[in-house]
């Protein structure tokens, strides 16, 4: 009965349920190993090790160059992921595990902006309700931060940082998408690690911290966790429309906030689960775009 369900289910929901399950093991092992006195570079470069790794034999088996055509923009796109790839981490080892998600998926209203700005693009009636939805449900999260009256508090710096690493990532796409037009989607990811590498063991100096053989296991699960929620991304994108796919991505923040609890003790609070209701409505609205607004607009 159990297999039946399973193979009812489109294989693209399936991928992007892989991929989001892969994420949020995947900050669950950041801050782990954090908590146990790992510092948040140490972290990186681990992860930048690993995805080095399984990405150079992914270029090398295609046997294509991994310095690709357009060295200064993957140079660029390198450098902006190393910066976003910190400031989650850290928001992540600062913040519970479902907040931290959350705010990552205010990445639409900035996605947006860039699309605006950089690419000319014109800015849907969905995405400005995205917009005002995602700014709404962060200012319900952050609102209890403002009034030193309320018990439940978000440290405002980790926050910021979070949102830092939300904008960080959506350059990272704008650059990703027109580098698409020229390079092996290998080469983009590689030239990641190649960055954050050197850049994390350069900001490590002298906090490296040797890790125990249990938590060197767990840094080498943080790449492991990365490449299978990249892998599930892809895979979903490849069999599933992109929109219906991206939706199930939000089962992130669900998978997230039951590790909260399970493992770190986290109980979010109900300005959490209002403002992430808000923000994750808002994302739903920009995935699936015109085709929730047009019965509005004619009516």
């Amino acid at each position: 009965m159990l297999n039946q369900l399973y193979t009812q289910v489109p294989a693209g929901v399936r991928f992007m349920l892989l991929s989001a399950l892969g994420f949020a093991l995947m900050s669950a092992c950041v801050k782990y190993v954090s908590i146990h006195g790992i510092p948040v570079f140490e972290i990186v470069a681990a992860r930048a090790l690993v995805s080095l790794i399984i990405s150079y034999l992914d270029v090398k088996r295609k046997r294509i160059s991994i310095w690709g055509n357009n060295k200064p923009l993957l140079l660029i796109r390198g450098i902006i992921g190393t910066f976003a790839l910190m400031c989650v981490y850290y928001s992540v080892t600062t913040l519970p595990l479902a907040e931290a998600t959350i705010l990552q998926y205010v990445h639409p209203v900035f996605t947006a902006l860039l699309g605006l700005l950089l690419l000319k693009e014109r800015v849907q009636t969905s995405t400005l309700i995205c917009i005002a939805f995602c700014l709404l449900g962060l200012w319900v999260m952050v609102q209890p931060s403002l009034d030193h009256t309320i018990e439940y508090q978000l440290p405002m710096f980790s926050v910021m940082t979070a949102l830092l690493g939300a904008l960080g990532s959506s350059i990272a796409y704008i650059i990703v998408r027109k580098l698409s037009q020229t390079e092996d989607s290998s080469v983009i990811i590689m030239y990641f690690p190649l960055i954050a590498l050197p850049v994390s063991l350069v900001l490590i100096g002298d906090n490296f911290v040797w890790p125990s053989l249990y938590l060197t296991f767990l840094l080498v699960l943080v790449g492991i966790f990365t490449q299978v929620g990249q892998y599930g991304l892809t895979k979903a994108m490849q069999t599933q429309a992109a929109g219906k796919a991206s939706a199930y991505s939000y089962v992130q923040v669900v998978f997230s906030a039951l590790l909260g609890v399970w493992i770190f003790n986290e109980i979010p609070s109900i300005w959490t689960y209002i403002g992430g209701t808000l923000i994750v409505t808002g994302a739903l609205v920009n995935v699936f775009g015109q085709k929730l607004v047009k019965p509005f607009q004619r009516g």
